[in-house]
């Protein structure tokens, strides 16, 4: 009796290789497309701008920006990550906090976009 039921699982799994169809039932990938909203140029405040030009931009870019002036300039907390010190430019939108989480950041830099 167990061989049979082992036979019958065999079976089985050979029916289930097959190609799956993804979340839209079709079984084809196909390449992602940009959310609009975020390809959507937004106007930074001032005190963004001294950050990342005041130029209205996509808000992927606001953030690649963003990183590229945390990083260079070294705000990064060598031992936690996550956390970014704020030097006098970033303290003003921070809200004059001296140090925040990454993700804080983000709902701070919210503030000082339109």
């Amino acid at each position: 009796m167990a061989k049979t039921a082992k036979t019958a699982k065999t079976a089985k799994d050979q029916k289930s290789k097959g190609a799956k169809p993804g979340p839209s039932g079709k079984s084809a990938k196909q390449p992602r497309k940009a959310n609009a909203a975020f390809m959507k140029p937004v106007q930074p405040s001032e005190e963004l701008a001294k950050i990342v030009g005041s130029k209205p931009l996509a808000r992927t870019e606001l953030t690649k920006k963003l990183w590229a002036y945390i990083k260079k300039n070294g705000l990064q907390d060598p031992k936690n990550k996550r956390m970014i010190k704020a030097d006098a430019d970033l303290k003003r939108v921070f809200g004059g906090r001296g140090q925040v989480d990454m993700f804080e950041m983000t709902k701070l830099v919210n503030k000082h976009v339109s």
